[in-house]
């Protein structure tokens, strides 16, 4: 594959995380939901086991976590934007290494049965993993000064928070191997205008809502 079309992938699906995590995400927090375990279990393991599925290249999913973390730093609103921003990341990292390690790339087919399997563990594996190394990450980087004792008498509380997130997954993860079958054949005249216009229009859109909620 084109090292730019790669690149451009990356960009899109990352900025389309950030925005969802940006504004349906602070969406679901004022209305109460659990924000957290709906974002992941179905955007961001939505998109990054799609744009495996379609792109099957590993790595891939780590810069798209890396450009939806960035984007997230832009909208320092809805809770810890800081912890956000880190969890995001190591999302997109622990999802590429769950991933490969479970050799999905390799098989050609799967049933449903599996691909509820797969949405279910690596959905699971994914949130709590990630809430961990963010509670680890976060006081390192904020000079909060971080406690092992706090975070172990913690772990119960993540462990089972990661629950919802497991049954989303569970859902998302087949219909997501549904969907990448529809072929959709976009040429390269309309793929680079698209990839970056979209692109473009949600960090736009994320940090013109910034400067709004700043000014009122």
């Amino acid at each position: 594959m084109e090292r730019t079309k790669l690149i451009a992938a990356i960009l899109v699906f990352g900025s389309l995380w950030g925005f969802s995590e940006c504004i349906i995400g602070s969406f679901l927090r004022d209305v109460n939901l659990p924000a957290g375990a709906i974002m992941t279990s179905v955007f961001a393991i939505g998109l990054l086991s799609y744009s495996r599925l379609a792109f099957r290249q590993p790595g891939m999913q780590a810069g798209i976590g890396l450009i939806a973390g960035s984007l997230r730093l832009f909208n320092p609103f809805g809770g810890c934007f800081l912890c956000s921003a880190i969890a995001i990341m190591a999302e997109g990292v622990l999802f590429d290494l769950i991933w490969t390690g479970l050799s999905v790339d390799m098989k050609q087919k799967q049933t449903v049965t599996i691909q509820t399997s797969l949405g279910t563990t690596i959905t699971y594996l994914v949130y709590i993993s990630g809430y961990i190394i963010t509670q680890i990450l976060t006081p390192f980087v904020s000079s909060a000064g971080f406690h092992l004792a706090n975070l172990i008498g913690f772990i119960p509380n993540i462990l089972a928070s990661g629950l919802l997130a497991a049954l989303l997954g569970a859902v998302t993860v087949p219909v997501v191997f549904a969907v990448q079958h529809i072929d959709i054949h976009v040429t390269d005249r309309l793929y680079y205008p698209l990839t970056y216009g979209v692109s473009a229009l949600c960090w736009i859109v994320v940090i013109t809502n910034t400067i709004i909620i700043w000014w009122l």
